[in-house]
């Protein structure tokens, strides 16, 4: 479903030929959707979560002084508009009133050299990303370092993070002005300070000290001063200058919940499925679906010895699919020969060199008429 947008559920079952043996060739639309009610959403999240798992762990990721670069933020998906989904998952709301659709606030942690997702969590639009990025701390790999938002900043979250496992670090951006006490300062830019956990954080976080020790650097971009706080206390093994810029990688993310709605939805945000367990495991579908393109492009860019984020997405995305439709036809043992074809074909699609001068302004243009605009007059009195 998510490989085949604008395909349907019952039209994609016939092309890839995956009726029982001994059965039709063809299969009824109405046993399409009752086997997706059998099937359930626990067994699509079992899947992916072992695949994830399995390729992260088995794959070799560029890493910076030994750590593997992570990211974690939260998207948020639109269903459909009935009772029984408004119930489940809510509606958010603005200055101007509640929106017109449900949604489902999903946090993810990716890989960002590559874009693979290695974990996902999402709940109703009432759950905010902070408490979905809890549940994400049990399953965060050893050696790795996770970059956050600024809207992530909880010191009970970023201390559990990091007492988690084994050299899981955190870095995250702070508002600059932030109360700290300076223990030390390594340099102009670079200094341990010393911050003071709240209360209600020491309440919620039951292993949360009265203090926690962190690292605070400023740098300048474009003229801006900025502050960073990290959990890489260690300067001979983490150069200030290189965590400076090594932020920079947190958009990696942004770009890639871009290929999910633009490229693989098709900008349709709203989601197929009507039922609230349905549109769990289509969810948990489209991050298979992710995975699969992302794995491939990742065992094509060793090829090269890029990194797969250098390789088009959407060019890829497409040879990928012709390649599972042609699965049918093909005899199992010349699938490998196949696969390394494709493989070599995605080699073809490396992006050229990112032009980091380029400029994209956030605005809102009006768009041209033909009326001129009604203004409001302006009283006198």
């Amino acid at each position: 479903m998510s490989l085949f947008r604008h395909e349907s559920v019952w039209d994609i079952a016939s092309k890839m030929d995956i009726a029982l043996p001994g059965k039709g060739k063809l299969v009824a639309p109405s046993a399409m959707v009752q086997a997706r009610q059998r099937l359930g959403e626990g067994a699509v999240e079992q899947v992916f979560k072992m695949m994830a798992s399995r390729h992260y762990n088995h794959a070799h990721f560029d890493t910076f002084c030994g750590l593997n670069l992570l990211a974690v933020d939260g998207v948020v998906f639109r269903t459909h508009d009935t009772p029984e989904n408004k119930d489940v998952f809510g509606c958010g709301s603005t200055q101007y009133g509640e929106n017109t659709y449900p949604q489902i606030r999903m946090v993810c942690h990716m890989e960002l050299t590559s874009h693979q997702l290695i974990n996902c969590t999402f709940n109703g639009q009432h759950q905010g990303e902070m408490t979905l990025a809890e549940e994400l701390i049990e399953g965060t790999p050893d050696n790795s370092l996770t970059l956050f938002d600024r809207g992530h900043y909880s010191l009970g979250l970023l201390h559990r993070w990091h007492q988690a496992g084994t050299e899981r670090h955190w870095m995250i951006p702070v508002r600059k002005g932030l109360t700290v006490d300076t223990i030390k300062k390594m340099s102009k830019n670079d200094q341990l300070v010393r911050l003071k956990t709240s209360p209600q954080a020491r309440k919620k976080f039951t292993d949360l000290p009265e203090f926690i020790e962190a690292r605070l650097l400023t740098y300048t971009h474009n003229n801006k001063q900025y502050q960073i706080l990290t959990s890489m206390l260690d300067v001979m093994r983490y150069p200030s200058k290189e965590i400076a810029d090594l932020y920079m990688h947190r958009w990696e993310i942004e770009i890639g919940y871009r290929e999910i709605k633009q490229t693989m939805l098709h900008s349709n945000y709203i989601l197929r499925s009507k039922r609230p367990d349905m549109i769990r495991q289509e969810l948990w579908g489209l991050l298979i679906a992710y995975n699969i393109i992302r794995i491939a492009m990742r065992e094509a860019a060793e090829l090269l010895e890029v990194w797969p984020n250098q390789l088009s997405f959407s060019h890829c995305s497409r040879h990928i699919n012709v390649f599972l439709l042609t699965i049918p036809l093909t005899s199992p043992g010349n699938l490998p020969k196949h696969y390394e074809h494709l493989l070599e074909t995605l080699t073809l699609f490396q992006l050229p060199t990112r032009r980091h001068e380029r400029s994209f302004p956030r605005c809102v243009k009006k768009k041209p008429s033909k009326y001129p605009y009604k203004k409001k007059p302006v009283s006198v009195n």
